[in-house]
């Protein structure tokens, strides 16, 4: 008894002595500890811890292959061969990295797919969905310059076709595509740049934001599936009735939904690494040929929804503009919606048909881009493209005559 009394006592001491240089046990009570989130979290609040957990997975394995990738136009596809077959579990770091980059993207359109049902995006978390679009967009950048690292025939024609859309810009355009490049064409510098800055910048940026989204969230507490402020309504301590201290409920919560996605995220990295070339292209592995172009050029699945938003438009300036307007809208959501309530169980059914003609045109359009162009997808892309700009563009009228469901006083579930 005394021994343990003596062991608490120096823990205290050292807890303290931290506590006086850095805020540990003020940090754990404010974001865990003491945080309070809903209690009526359902499967979709998986997404925003799996995504934290494969950013580090991301970083680490990248910190890995890192140590014997070759960053030159001559040697980054042998250096890639090099890490598959001679280096020690070398294929298992490159078909981590591979895998997660596919997985990272699945969970966080997942992820703002929750926040799109429940309105985690309106009032008052209008800078937490704004934050979490930031984040969205600099994934792609990070996305599209790892893509080029292998340096095989897709990651050197896919630089040259995705650089190309800056030359579409009046004016400016052809300056613009030499800056991006290093070179009057993609080159061994182009790759150099790239990995700077998928190896360097983006991912410190990512890292702030996501601390920023992190703080920003919990200082105005998290939305739930019935979109009702549990801060509303407090016992005499100030804690909500409605609330459960985010640890240990939800670390113990999540930690269950981890062992799942580690589980199915395995057997993809193990039994089905390429996913039938929707995440390692059969042109990636050979070689970068300048003189040589494939037969079909297209991004990653996850970019795909874009690319054919850009296809569908004949002119390539439109084009450009017509995909930088897709993301670009969904920055402005939160002012777009003007019904009395945030989540999609308690809006009219206007709002349920939107959200499902939304998923059928995003999931079309990523499905075209994936395919070669033939007039038959090019009619249904540019359709898909329509109803997709409609969601959003249509949004504050139907949003605001559509009749709501009342409210319930308190969360359910």
């Amino acid at each position: 008894m005394t021994e343990k009394v003596a062991e608490n006592k120096n823990e205290g001491r050292f807890l303290g002595w931290i506590d006086k240089r850095y805020p540990l046990t003020a940090f754990w009570r404010q974001h865990l500890s003491e945080y309070y989130a809903p209690r009526n979290f359902n499967f979709w609040y998986f997404f925003g811890s799996f995504s934290l957990l494969v950013f580090v997975s991301q970083i680490i394995s990248g910190i890995w292959l890192v140590m014997e990738y070759t960053p030159t136009g001559d040697q980054s596809f042998q250096s890639v061969q090099h890490i598959m077959r001679e280096v020690r579990y070398g294929w298992l770091l490159r078909f981590m990295h591979t895998t997660g980059a596919s997985a990272f993207f699945a969970v966080v359109y997942l992820h703002m797919y929750r926040g799109l049902i429940y309105g985690s995006y309106k009032k008052p978390r209008e800078l937490v969905w704004l934050v979490g679009m930031v984040i969205y967009l600099m994934l792609l950048f990070e996305a599209f310059t790892g893509y080029v690292l292998p340096w095989g025939q897709m990651s050197y024609w896919g630089a040259a076709v995705i650089t190309s859309f800056a030359s579409a810009i009046p004016y400016l355009g052809d300056l613009i595509l030499v800056w991006l490049r290093g070179d009057f064409n993609v080159s061994g510098v182009t790759l150099h740049r790239f990995f700077s800055l998928h190896v360097i910048a983006i991912p410190l940026l990512l890292a702030v934001m996501i601390f920023v989204h992190l703080v920003a969230l919990h200082k105005v507490g998290s939305n739930n599936p019935d979109g009702i402020e549990i801060k509303d309504k407090k016992d005499k301590e100030g804690v909500p009735l409605d609330g459960i201290p985010f640890h240990p409920y939800y670390t113990v919560k999540d930690l269950v939904g981890v062992v799942v996605f580690l589980m199915v995220f395995c057997y993809i990295m193990f039994f089905m690494p390429t996913a039938g070339g929707l995440f390692l292209e059969p042109d990636n592995f050979i070689p970068a040929n300048p003189l040589q172009t494939p037969p079909e050029i297209s991004p990653v699945w996850y970019m795909t929804p874009f690319y054919a938003m850009l296809r569908a438009v004949p002119n390539k300036l439109f084009g450009v503009m017509t995909m930088a307007a897709a993301i670009a809208l969904m920055f402005v959501l939160p002012w777009l919606d003007r019904s009395r309530v945030r989540s999609i169980r308690y809006k009219g059914a206007l709002s349920k048909i939107a959200i499902v003609v939304f998923i059928i045109c995003f999931c079309g359009l990523g499905y075209l881009g994936h395919e070669g162009v033939s007039p038959l997808r090019t009619i249904m892309a540019r359709i898909l493209t329509i109803s997709y700009f409609g969601f959003f563009l249509l949004m504050p009228f139907y949003t605001a005559i559509e009749k709501t469901k009342r409210l319930p006083e308190r969360v359910t579930g």
